[in-house]
């Protein structure tokens, strides 16, 4: 932009002031056509926000559905909103996870699918201010913890020889960039884990796939869905749905996408594509 432009534009805003954009978005699933009909899914994260959006697409496909995470009375509301069951997960816990896969698998009959939605960023600043603690608690919960909870979910799987199983990674529009933050790391780290996985158990019958999204309205985020979704850093002016994002979870999780494994599907309306014309 040219100094004139600028003049011109802040001789604007002194007289008009400052303009206030205002986005709202209003967004429905699209109409159920069965397609997880049988499938028996386990949503992490799943009481509030994106889990909990694919959650209900899930149920609403014919699925049956368990959402797990930390805040037992979230999901148990949840869980009554939408028709599925719940069980009290903390990823920071590894030693618990092995039995927390079993008891699943029991409650469910087994399960098909298994979607690592649960995540925490703490969005510091900068990366000198990046703290041990806070550093560890992102680790713990974005890789670590995730990082097992599959491994013990591959384990039972290959041992009752199931085939057509299904792994999701919500990770981030983030793990596309360079970043100098846990949170971004660790979301790069997933998309390469989940890479790696896929090209690995192909063999045995099961898929893994990644959506990252961009912004989304959410606690994480805190965007509220009703709320005025303007951002001017987005390509279309706003901030995404977690229903927007949940049709996408769906169909990677459905028989529709049988041929697609080890792919990260960036939901961001093309912001990370490196493109200078």
């Amino acid at each position: 932009m040219s100094i004139k432009s600028y003049i011109l534009r802040g001789l604007q805003y002194i007289i008009k002031g400052t303009p206030v954009y205002e986005i709202k978005v209003s967004v429905s699933y699209s109409r159920p056509h069965h397609r997880l009909d049988g499938k028996k899914i386990l949503v992490t994260g799943g009481g509030h926000g994106l889990g909990l959006a694919m959650a209900r697409k899930f149920v609403d496909e014919g699925a049956s559905v368990i959402i797990a995470g930390r805040d037992e009375s979230v999901l148990e509301s949840s869980s009554n909103t939408i028709g599925c069951s719940f069980q009290r997960l903390d990823l920071q816990d590894v030693a618990s996870l092995e039995s927390f896969i079993s008891q699943v698998w029991e409650s469910l009959g087994g399960i098909d699918c298994l979607v690592n939605n649960a995540g925490v960023s703490l969005h510091e600043h900068s990366f000198l201010d990046v703290g041990i603690d806070d550093f560890d608690t992102q680790f713990g919960t974005n890789l670590r913890g995730t990082y097992f909870l599959t491994q013990y979910f591959l384990a039972k799987y290959l041992k009752e020889k199931k085939r057509g199983g299904s792994i999701l990674f919500v990770s981030s529009e983030r793990g596309m960039m360079v970043d100098d933050l846990p949170y971004g790391i660790s979301k790069a780290a997933i998309n390469s884990f989940a890479q790696g996985l896929a090209v690995n158990y192909i063999k045995e019958g099961i898929r893994v796939n990644v959506i990252a999204p961009g912004v989304t309205a959410s606690d994480m985020t805190g965007v509220r869905s009703d709320g005025n979704l303007y951002r001017e850093s987005q390509m279309t002016k706003r901030v995404y749905l977690p229903e927007e994002v949940a049709e996408s979870a769906c169909f990677l999780l459905s028989d529709d996408s049988m041929l697609i494994n080890g792919q990260i599907l960036v939901c961001n309306e093309g912001k990370s594509i490196n493109f200078k014309r």
